[in-house]
């Protein structure tokens, strides 16, 4: 993956924040929209869609664009750069694949443990019960 490559592809869209700002947050457009097409990629190779659209599932629209957003700063330019740190971030956790699980045996130790706390209650239960007469 070569993420230079990838930037090319995003599309930006600059919107007006939300919430309180005065008189400058009403004329200028500092929120930045990131968009990628995840499907339609043509820097990404088949399995890694196939990653992405697994992993980041819950991230995606169904189309397949990944959205992302940021309005931190008054600057359009450091959101702009903020949103494409989370879309790398976001796109490098999107391709890790998960090491399988490797089921382990229990110890000798903790399997004597066991059976000899399962005595001591089977014992223990036996004191209960009424005497045969």
């Amino acid at each position: 993956m070569n993420s230079e490559k990838i930037i090319k592809e995003l599309k930006f869209k600059a919107v007006r924040s939300s919430g309180a700002g005065g008189q400058h947050v009403n004329k200028v457009s500092s929120k930045v929209e990131l968009i990628f097409d995840v499907l339609n990629s043509s820097n990404l190779l088949d399995e890694e869609k196939e990653l992405l659209l697994k992993n980041l599932s819950s991230k995606l629209t169904k189309n397949g664009m990944l959205l992302l957003q940021c309005d931190e700063s008054r600057s359009q330019h450091k959101n702009k750069e903020i949103v494409i740190k989370r879309f790398l971030e976001q796109i490098i956790n999107g391709l890790k694949i998960p090491k399988k699980r490797k089921p382990s045996k229990p110890t000798k130790n903790s399997i004597q443990k066991r059976l000899e706390k399962k005595k001591k209650q089977a014992f223990k239960k036996a004191f209960r019960r009424k005497p045969e007469l």
